[in-house]
Parts: structure tokens; C-alpha cells; sequence
């Protein structure tokens, strides 16, 4: 089957992004052609039957008005000169992509499947999701999970991007945060129980790595503000974005991670860091039904997540080896060879 792909970004080093690059190697292995058309494209390195194609943000000057208008044009003339290359679409994350092009592939019959994966949705998801044939998503928290025609999928962890043949040494008594200083990351719950581990006296440092999503946000301010407020700057480091090809380093040098998202995003973070050998603590309901309540916290309770971290923090470096072994073995179904054969069986059959 030929299959078309459209995604925000083809760039192998992207900090956000850049994970995707993995699932397109993948698929190519399943596919006899795959075509994609991206926001923006940037490094890869893809085999002969794949095709990448952008809509220019690389490069398109103007204002934002400007900048719209041309990428929808060329997103028409690109879906139109490639119709007779695909039979099915795909379509990661952005919903846009099917609110413009839906009834274009409706009509020349283009079978329609999209991933979505977040808590929050609106009238216009639920447009989007008329048009698919099937959508996708990892947690039955996420927006999408209501729709009947909505397929669960493994979270797709690249194993090879951990390096694991790598020797890199754990940082002592080290807590790590890997993602978007975005408010839906909700960062500042970690930094507030850092704020109670130092009111105890127990011993830490804390990595940040990410960046804000827009140039504008006030949020990664906020929290480096409280950071002063609490007397934890000498512990607490905001590393900025990383590319998407270093940041096992980050997960392998530090003994627990922590993410805060609420229920229905399940970040695949999570599970880089478990197949990197971190102890994490996150509030995904999800996570729960695998690992059980030992490594969830309630969302938006820092009080909790400070115990939990005491507790990880003090204990010998014994059992903290067991619990992350123990936590490796209940997320062996999530790699991702085990998402590409599950997506490619779902959009082929």
C-alpha cells in the first residue's frame, strides 16, 4: 500500500518533534511508498520509497497572515499532484490538516486515519474524526477515546534511541523533567515539591530539559521565579530544548523522572525513561492500570509527589534497582515496533 503522511515536522534533531523520524524508519518497512507532507522539514535520512515534501516554514518570509495563506496553497497543490501516489492518509496530532483536506480525499475516495493523543478536543475534533476511518490514540483519557471507531495503540518507545550499550553514569540523588515548559506540562507542581524536599533537609539536584512551545509564554519565567522564591536555585537547572538524538543522555544520568500531564496525553517521555533505567512518577491514570500505585501521584498534588520523591530519594540503591526493573517489565508491549505493526495492520486491512 501506498500511504500519504502528513505531520507539524520532519527533522530527526527536533526536541519536541523529533521522535517521529523513528516512525516514519518504521513504517517505511511496511509500506511500498509513503509521501509526507510536513509543516516544516529539516534533518532525515529516509529510504528510497519515502518522499518528504513542506509546506515552507523553513523558509517562507512575511506575517503571519501571509505565512498562512501560502501554506495553505501549497498544501492544496501538494495533496492534489500526489493523488494519484497514495490510497490512505495519515495524520499525526494536527486535526487541521483533515478539516482542510477531508472532503478532497472523501471524494477521491482516500481512506482517512488520524492520531490524536491529548485530554482536550473540541466541535472541530469531532469534524475531523467524521472524515477518518479509524483514529488513534495511547490513553482511554484522551479526548478521541469516546469516538467507536477510535483504536488504542501502544506508545511506540524507539529502544534503540536509548543507547543502552552506552556507559553513562547516574547522577546521586538526581530528579529529571524532559518536555515543553508549557502550562499543560504543569511544572510548577514538581518545583513545589522540591520546594518541600529542601524545607526537610533531604538531598537533591533537579534537571529541567525543554523548551516553551512559543517565544511568548511567561510560564518558563514563572517557574524560574519560584525556583528563586524557594531557595533551590543552587539545585535546580533549566537546561533549555535539546536535540531529540542527545536526550537519552539526560534520562540515562538521572535516577527518577517526573512528569505532570494530566490523564489523556501519556506522554511517550514516560516511557523513555523507564527503558532508561529512571524510577518515574507520574499522574497518568493510564501508567496506573500498568504499573500499579507505587509510581502515581494525584494531579496537582505536591504533597504527595514530595513523599513519593523522599521516599525514591532515601532508599538504597538496591531496591531502587529492583523497582525499575519491575517497571521495565510491565511496559515491554510499548515499543515501537510493536505501534508501526499495530498502525500498519489497522490502515492496510
Amino acid at each position: 500500500m501506498k500511504l500519504l503522511i502528513l505531520t507539524q515536522t520532519i527533522d530527526k534533531t527536533d526536541s519536541q518533534l523529533g521522535f517521529f523520524h523513528g516512525w516514519v524508519l518504521s513504517f517505511a518497512k511496511r509500506f511500498e511508498q509513503i509521501d509526507i507532507i510536513c509543516l516544516k522539514k529539516g534533518i532525515y535520512d529516509f529510504p528510497s520509497n519515502v518522499n518528504v515534501y513542506s509546506l515552507g516554514k523553513e523558509n517562507i518570509q512575511g506575517n503571519w497572515f501571509t505565512k498562512k495563506i501560502l501554506y495553505v496553497i501549497r498544501f492544496y497543490k501538494l495533496i492534489w499532484n500526489l493523488r494519484r501516489s497514495y490510497e490512505s492518509v495519515f495524520v499525526h496530532m494536527n486535526q487541521e490538516y483533515i478539516l482542510l483536506g477531508g472532503l478532497f480525499w472523501r471524494i477521491f475516495r482516500k481512506n482517512m486515519y488520524m492520531w490524536r493523543n491529548h485530554y482536550d478536543g473540541s466541535i472541530l475534533t469531532n469534524i475531523a474524526s467524521f472524515f477518518c476511518k479509524k483514529v488513534f490514540c495511547t490513553s482511554r483519557f484522551s479526548y478521541t477515546a469516546r469516538f467507536k471507531k477510535t483504536v488504542l495503540m501502544p506508545v511506540g518507545v524507539d529502544e534503540s534511541s536509548c543507547r543502552l550499550d552506552e556507559s553513562i553514569e547516574k547522577i546521586p540523588n538526581s530528579i529529571l523533567s524532559l518536555g515543553r515548559l508549557d502550562i499543560s506540562k504543569r511544572l510548577h507542581i514538581l518545583i513545589e515539591a522540591l520546594g518541600v524536599l529542601e524545607s526537610q533537609g533531604i538531598e537533591f539536584v533537579a534537571t529541567f530539559v525543554g523548551g516553551p512551545s512559543k517565544t511568548d509564554s511567561s510560564y518558563s519565567e514563572r517557574l524560574t521565579k519560584r525556583v528563586e522564591e524557594l531557595g533551590i536555585s543552587d539545585k535546580v537547572n533549566f537546561v533549555g530544548a535539546f536535540p531529540n538524538t542527545e536526550t537519552f543522555r539526560y534520562y540515562r544520568s538521572h535516577s527518577i523522572f517526573v512528569n505532570c500531564s494530566k490523564s489523556g496525553m501519556f506522554d511517550k517521555t514516560i516511557f523513555e525513561s523507564v527503558v532508561c533505567g529512571c524510577l518515574t512518577l507520574v499522574t497518568s491514570q493510564d501508567f496506573k492500570d500498568l504499573v500499579g500505585e507505587e509510581f502515581i501521584f494525584p494531579e496537582d498534588d505536591f504533597i504527595t509527589l514530595s513523599k513519593k520523591l523522599k521516599q525514591f530519594l532515601t532508599s538504597s540503591l538496591e531496591e531502587r534497582s529492583r523497582l525499575a526493573l519491575d517497571l521495565n517489565k510491565c511496559i515491554k508491549n510499548n515499543n515501537l515496533e510493536s505501534l508501526t505493526k499495530s498502525l500498519g495492520e489497522e490502515i492496510t486491512n
